[in-house]
């Protein structure tokens, strides 16, 4: 049995091609048809991604191979806010009057961010739940998010976890989290997928996730059991920002994920197999 967990991560990419053509391999080698088993709770459309894990046979008339389709049914219960930390986001990027800052040229005064309001309220939230994950869209935003938590805490109380950050201590903070030792992660999509995170009450969004498929996966590692609520706050930017949560948000409480597309004979990955 050959099982493809979080399978829509892989469908449309040349990942996933590889990774078909691998199977094929296989199978070839094992010299009997192997039993597939394709698990995700964001794909669509269901027959596509069907397609995608039987593959198919035969040299001159290549058929599919039959799959069954096991649709659960059953969508996941999310209790989503979008939350703005400031009176007026219209404001963003304008000077900070002089009366605010120390005196100086008119050029050099600060512009207003909306982070000084941002980091007391991620902390009030972090303090008030067991344990929290905070997405961010980039590596970058992790560390300095993370270093402006434990310095307005004047603690540790999170730590970064992404993809640059060797496995081993990856595995320690996830440890950390589950266990009770560590109160917060700042995560990129390193942790988005396929880990065991029961404990997380509260998952926070900073910025509209990449995509809708992405904001389910990530609010979704909140109360991460069967027909448990998941609790999730995404916090915009900008304006702009704004309206692409609001959008985003509706499109994850109906479940309405991106179409995934397979990709076709891409020739690179057929030349790295053959090599």
């Amino acid at each position: 049995t050959v099982i493809v967990d979080e399978i829509h991560a892989v469908v449309g990419t040349k990942r996933g091609a590889h990774l078909a053509l691998t199977l094929e391999r296989l199978e070839e080698r094992a010299r009997r048809p192997l039993q597939r088993i394709g698990l995700s709770a964001t794909q669509r459309p269901l027959e596509e991604v069907a397609r995608y894990l039987g593959g198919g046979e035969g040299l001159r008339a290549w058929k599919p191979r039959p799959v069954t389709i096991v649709d659960a049914g059953a969508r996941k219960v999310f209790d989503l806010r979008v939350e703005v930390p400031v009176e007026d986001m219209a404001r963003l990027g304008e000077a900070t009057p002089p009366g605010e800052t120390p005196e100086g040229p008119a050029r050099l005064l600060p512009r207003r961010s909306i982070w000084p309001a941002i980091h007391p309220r991620l902390l009030e939230l972090v303090r008030s739940h067991r344990s929290t994950i905070l997405f961010v869209n980039s590596r970058r935003l992790a560390e300095r998010l993370a270093t402006a938590l434990n310095a307005l805490a004047g603690e540790e109380i999170a730590r970064a976890h992404h993809g640059s950050i060797a496995r081993e201590q990856r595995l320690e903070i996830e440890d950390a989290l589950k266990t009770g030792r560590l109160p917060a992660l700042v995560a990129t999509s390193s942790l988005e997928l396929g880990i065991d995170m029961g404990a997380v009450d509260l998952v926070v969004q900073i910025e509209t996730p990449t995509s809708v498929a992405s904001g389910m996966q990530r609010i979704g590692r909140a109360s991460h059991q069967v027909d448990a609520v998941s609790r999730g706050i995404i916090f915009p930017k900008y304006r702009g920002d704004l309206l692409a949560s609001a959008a985003i948000t509706q499109a994850m409480k109906e479940g309405a994920v991106e179409t995934t597309r397979v990709l076709h004979n891409p020739l690179d990955v057929l030349a790295q197999q053959l090599v």
